[in-house]
């Protein structure tokens, strides 16, 4: 790592180039003030580490002349909690207070040199993929086939485990698709009672049974023009099944209690963490819907085969959730996000987030520490 050391104290500027010489893996440049150094400062820099009382510019106006540029380590002599706080949420990862030994500032260096490489690591999300808080190699493969299918009428079958954003690839693909400006209805099969799933897909008249004191229309005609995403589409009950493959074949519904068919132009795209061949081999799904909703399957894989993501997952909903309780931005600890990529994640993006929130109301400080987490116990 090449290192920029800025300390105006010409003592603790040579104590640390000599102390630093031992480790033949650092590269050490001294500065004796923030101006000399943002002169000389270009890209081959991996790491700063300033004093904040300096002459001519102190090392909070520092930071904020570096603008994001350098990952930054600060020591002072004078702490006080107001500075760490505002160094903090100018994306310090670091905070260290005089005197302190070479060693401690040593596994600073490494911990900051981990973390930028666990970063380095994670691919740039593009702008294509809006509305996903993070990517990674794996989610970007599927996204690119999510590309080429969402720009025809095809029916996509999502699968995957729960929890690792099946409606948000739904939405996704509704956005990038011909109809974007049509509706994208979402229905949960496994959220509607099954004698109701019939009369919310397809509509009912007034009359057609006793409460129906009034027409209504079903998720289909409300769809209609747009995307119809029919989410734990194994829950939906056999019978139904035939209804909804007539549906699709014919592109026509007809309302419970009417004799008239109503014409449809819906995209379906379906969702099931279930195993649908196995369902097919025990008479629980049919065989002809199966092919129909199929045409086009993705995979997408669960947080653990996706590491890459976790961090990015987790920054994301750490400002999104400071912002919605109204507290100042919060960073993790390095053995948090340590934590954090170790997990397996069996409830995936959901369980992180989750998880990103419980961590951001419970915890004390601006750092929120790996005890902060509670996954000590569920770490293999």
């Amino acid at each position: 790592m090449k290192i920029a050391i800025v300390e105006d104290d010409i003592n603790m500027r040579k104590s640390l180039e000599i102390a630093m010489s031992d480790y033949k893996e650092f590269e050490i440049i001294t500065f004796k003030n923030a101006v000399d150094a943002l002169k000389k400062l270009d890209s081959t820099f991996d790491l700063i580490i300033t004093d904040i009382n300096m002459p001519k510019m102190d090392g909070i106006e520092f930071v904020k002349e570096l603008n994001g540029k350098y990952e930054v380590i600060i020591m002072t002599g004078n702490a006080t909690l107001t500075r760490a706080i505002e160094s903090v949420k100018l994306g310090v990862k670091d905070f260290l207070l005089k005197p302190f030994d070479v060693d401690t500032l040593v596994a600073a260096i490494k911990r900051e040199d981990h973390i930028q490489k666990v970063q380095k690591s994670v691919p740039k999300t593009k702008t294509n993929t809006s509305g996903f808080l993070g990517t990674s190699k794996e989610l970007e493969r599927v996204i690119s086939i999510a590309d080429k299918a969402c720009k025809t009428d095809a029916s996509i079958l999502l699968l995957g485990q729960s929890g690792v954003g099946k409606e948000v690839f739904a939405s996704y693909i509704h956005k990038n698709s011909p109809r974007a400006k049509k509706p994208f209805i979402a229905i949960n099969m496994a959220a509607i009672p099954e004698n109701l799933i019939e009369s919310e897909l397809f509509g009912f008249e007034k009359g057609a049974f006793t409460d129906a004191s009034e027409a209504k229309a079903g998720q289909f005609e409300l769809a209609n023009g747009g995307t119809l995403f029919l989410d734990e589409i194994a829950e939906m009950p056999y019978g139904v099944q035939a209804k909804l493959l007539r549906a699709l074949q014919e592109k026509e519904v007809r309302r419970l209690g009417s004799a008239k068919s109503i014409k449809i132009d819906i995209r379906v795209v379906s969702a099931t963490n279930a195993n649908l061949e196995d369902k097919i081999k025990n008479g629980e799904f049919r065989e002809d819907l199966y092919y129909r909703l199929n045409t086009i399957p993705l995979i997408i894989p669960p947080l653990n085969k996706r590491k890459d993501e976790i961090l990015k997952i987790a920054y994301a909903m750490t400002e999104i959730n400071c912002k919605k309780y109204n507290f100042d931005l919060k960073t993790f600890s390095p053995e948090a996000q340590e934590q954090l990529l170790q997990y397996s994640w069996p409830g995936n993006i959901r369980e992180l987030i989750s998880v990103v929130e419980r961590a951001v109301i419970l915890s004390e400080g601006q750092e929120i520490t790996a005890d902060e987490l509670f996954l000590q116990n569920k770490i293999q």
